[in-house]
């Protein structure tokens, strides 16, 4: 895929302000992979431009002081109405300020990948320029985000400098923020804190080397993931749970399970590796070559076959009442063996839950997560979880089995039929058929849109 970003400002001559703004003014443009995404309408001019002119100084301020959370905090919106301001103020560029008209961008990271999401100017009335915004979001690595915004704040920094503009408070955050880049130890301290939807400083030391301990003991993605799910339900840095809590409910909530006897891939050949596609390609892709492994031939998997993947027995999936209500998740032991904790109460939620936990070690497996002891299942909505979701769908009802099925008719009944047949909830087979454009997506406002690119996943 494309892979390329640039923010550049053009020089251009401004009679008054402050040095930092008159130093720093031009034409703004971001592109993204060859699309404009500040395109837009000078009202004043009545002509279409690359961009609006303004300084540049108050946008690598705004990226260097929300450099941390712009790169780890990802997509997620807390439920509350706080936490949701606080996210647009760190990954909109409408909050910039100073007084200028900025672009509608929305910029944050999904685990290797970054997002940029461009919208019009939804208000025409009294602007100096409005903006077309970009349909869908444009992704690109989120190594070249880090450095298409170094490379515009160092433009900016040293523009101040030709300038003889210096000692602005856009050097000291710059040169803190390469610093804190610098020091291995406090930059784990950065992304924790974002990961929680936090600025820098923002939480107390103390809980911070408390997240870092049980990252040493259960694995820094993963402890990611549960901060992920944390913010987007706007629980605190002290409220999300601690890896005594995870050892606690596995053994109150949880099933014995040994990974050893679970699902493996005897062949990775021509799967497209984590970070090379989106992440549910990765994931069905995955799914895919594990049923054709076992020879399944697109029948349903009953609960006896999923339970072996799992490395468990059927007991995790009867719905028992042995349940922890925060998240599914696999937890492995020091000394060998697992144990498995479900969330949903229903058989096809837990059968769907026990396919995302399979998805999970199969996919860690080429996702660099070696060493993790924990396997959390979320309602985040980052790569991990999109990739496991698709791995889940395909694996228990696969497209070319309710294609085969369906016979083109997707009717209702239909698709209540095959749910019947798959042993899935019925918004799974939906959403395969979103996904896959079988039906469109406005035949199904139901279903939660689970991934950046539009494209809905089923929860469990």
């Amino acid at each position: 895929m494309p892979d390329e970003l640039t923010f550049s400002l053009s020089v251009e001559e401004l009679d008054s302000g402050p040095p930092e703004e008159r130093a720093t003014f031009g034409l703004l443009a971001i592109v993204a992979n060859d699309r404009l995404l500040t395109a837009g309408e000078d009202t004043q001019m009545r002509q279409l431009s690359y961009g609006p002119h303004m300084s540049g100084y108050p946008l690598a301020e705004w990226l260097a002081w929300n450099w941390w959370r712009i790169r780890w905090e990802g997509s997620e919106r807390p439920v509350n109405e706080d936490g949701a301001r606080e996210w647009e103020f760190a990954h909109r560029m409408t909050t910039v300020g100073d007084g200028y008209a900025w672009p509608d961008i929305a910029i944050f990271c999904d685990g290797p990948h970054a997002h940029l999401r461009s919208e019009p100017t939804r208000d025409s009335g009294a602007v100096l320029f409005q903006y077309l915004g970009s349909a869908g979001a444009e992704r690109v690595s989120a190594g070249r985000l880090e450095a298409a915004m170094d490379d515009f704040i160092a433009g900016m920094v040293a523009r101040l400098d030709d300038r003889g503009v210096r000692d602005t408070n856009l050097h000291r955050v710059w040169a803190d923020l390469q610093a804190e880049r610098a020091d291995p130890e406090l930059a784990r301290f950065r992304r924790v804190e974002a990961r929680l939807g936090c600025d820098p400083g923002e939480i107390a030391e103390s809980v911070i080397r408390r997240r870092l301990a049980d990252a040493d003991e259960l694995g820094e993605e993963a402890l990611g993931e549960v901060a992920a799910a944390a913010a987007l339900s706007g629980a605190t840095a002290e409220n999300a749970m601690w890896a005594a809590d995870f050892a606690n409910a596995a053994e109150r909530y949880g099933f014995d399970s040994d990974p050893r006897d679970g699902a493996a891939l005897a062949d990775r050949e021509g799967l497209p590796r984590w970070g090379e596609a989106a992440p549910w390609v990765v994931g069905e892709r995955l799914a895919r070559r594990l049923r054709e492994q076992e020879r399944l031939d697109g029948q349903p998997l009953d609960n006896a076959q999923l339970a072996a993947m799992a490395g468990t027995t059927t007991d995790a999936i009867s719905a028992d009442g042995r349940r922890f209500k925060a998240m599914s998740f696999a937890l492995d032991r020091r000394g060998g063996g697992a144990r498995i904790a479900v969330r949903p109460w229903r058989e096809t939620g837990r059968r769907f839950a026990l396919a995302r936990l399979i998805g999970d070690r199969l996919l860690g497996a080429s996702a660099g997560r070696a060493g993790e002891r924990l396997f959390p299942v979320t309602d985040a909505r980052n790569c991990r979880q999109q990739a496991q979701r698709a791995f889940a769908a395909e694996l228990l009802s696969p497209i070319a089995a309710i294609d085969d099925m369906l016979g083109g008719d997707y009717s209702n009944d239909n698709q209540c039929e095959a749910a019947e047949w798959f042993n899935v909830w019925e918004r799974t087979i939906r959403t395969q058929l979103v996904n896959h454009s079988r039906i469109a997506r406005e035949d199904a406002p139901e279903l939660v849109d689970y991934r950046v690119g539009n494209r809905a996943l089923p929860r469990c």
